[in-house]
C-alpha cells in the first residue's frame, strides 16, 4: 500500500475530465493536479516550448511526493512522454495509446477521426499508434485549436460554441463511425461534440481510458493507497484561481476544493 498522491499535468482545466474518472473508479485515491493555464494552450507552441512547459509541471509534481505522473494532456503524452519516462523511477502514463486501443476496439467500419490541438496532429502519433495495432483502419485527423479556448473561457454552453464545434467538425461528418477526443479538454464540449457528429458516432474519451491503465500500473507496481477518512486532494492552476474553481467545482461536482496558484517555473531545475 502506498497513500502519496497520484500526480496530474495538463496545459489547463482539459486534465480534469481524467481526474474526474480517476475519483470516480479509483476512489481510495488522492491527487495533486497541475494546470498551466497561464501559458494554454499549448496545441500552437513548438515542440521545444511544450518539453520545457511540461518539465516545469513535472517538477513542481515532483515536490509533492507523488508516486505516479499521469499525463492528463494529449500534445503533453504526444511530445514528451518517452522522454520523461526515461528520466524518472516513477510510473508515467500518458492518455494515446489507450485511446488509441479504445478506439480501435469500437469501430465497426474501421474509420476513425480524431480531433485534437494543432502540436498533436502534427505529431500525428494517434495515427502512428493505430497503424501499429491495426494497418487495416483509416484514421482521419482534425486540428480543432480553437476549442481549447471555449473550454478554458468556460463558455462551452454558448451559442458561440455551438457554432465553432458545428463549423469545424464539418469535414468529418458521415464519414467515420468512432472519434477519439484528443484532447482532454474536448470531453466539457461533449454534447455539442456528439450533437454535431450524430448519435450514432462513437466518441471515445482518451483520458478516461487512461485510468483503466493508471489503475493496472498500480496493482502491478504494488501501490494502491488504502481507505481513509479523510482525504486532501490538491490543485494548482498557473493562472486565476477563480475560474479554475469554477470550472473544476462544476465538472468534478466537488465543492470547497482545496485550489492554489502555483508559480511552476521555479520547479524548472536542471531541465
Amino acid at each position: 500500500m502506498d497513500n502519496r498522491p497520484i500526480g496530474l499535468l495538463d496545459s489547463g482545466v482539459g486534465g480534469l475530465t481524467v481526474a474526474r474518472e480517476l475519483l470516480r473508479q479509483l476512489p481510495n485515491e488522492e491527487i495533486v493536479y497541475i494546470g498551466d493555464t497561464r501559458r494554454a494552450p499549448y496545441g500552437p507552441r513548438s515542440r521545444e516550448q511544450i518539453i520545457a512547459f511540461t518539465w516545469d509541471m513535472v517538477n513542481f509534481l515532483l515536490s509533492k511526493n507523488v508516486k505516479m505522473i499521469v499525463m492528463a494532456c494529449n500534445t503533453a503524452t504526444a511530445m514528451t512522454l518517452e522522454i520523461v519516462k526515461e528520466e524518472l523511477d516513477i510510473p508515467v502514463i500518458g492518455v494515446i495509446l489507450p485511446g488509441a486501443s479504445s478506439a480501435i476496439q469500437k469501430t465497426k467500419t474501421n474509420k476513425i477521426g480524431v480531433i485534437a490541438t494543432q502540436a498533436s496532429i502534427r505529431s500525428d502519433e494517434y495515427h502512428k499508434t493505430i497503424a501499429r495495432k491495426s494497418s487495416a483502419i483509416e484514421v482521419l485527423s482534425l486540428a480543432c485549436p480553437k476549442f481549447v479556448s471555449i473550454v478554458e473561457s468556460n463558455e462551452m454552453e454558448s451559442e458561440i460554441a455551438k457554432r465553432v464545434v458545428s463549423e469545424s467538425l464539418a469535414p468529418l461528418v458521415g464519414k467515420i463511425d468512432t472519434l477519439i477526443l484528443g484532447c482532454t479538454h474536448y470531453p466539457l464540449l461533449r454534447s455539442l461534440i456528439q450533437e454535431t457528429m450524430g448519435k450514432e458516432v462513437r466518441l471515445i474519451d482518451s483520458g478516461a481510458e487512461a485510468v483503466r491503465d493508471i489503475s493496472v500500473l498500480l496493482n502491478y507496481f504494488e501501490i494502491n493507497a488504502h481507505e481513509r477518512k479523510e482525504y486532501q486532494h490538491c490543485f494548482y492552476t498557473t493562472a486565476g484561481v477563480n475560474s479554475f474553481r469554477e470550472i473544476a467545482e462544476k465538472w468534478l461536482n466537488i465543492g470547497h476544493l482545496h485550489i492554489e496558484h502555483a508559480e511552476i517555473e521555479n520547479f524548472n531545475k536542471e531541465k
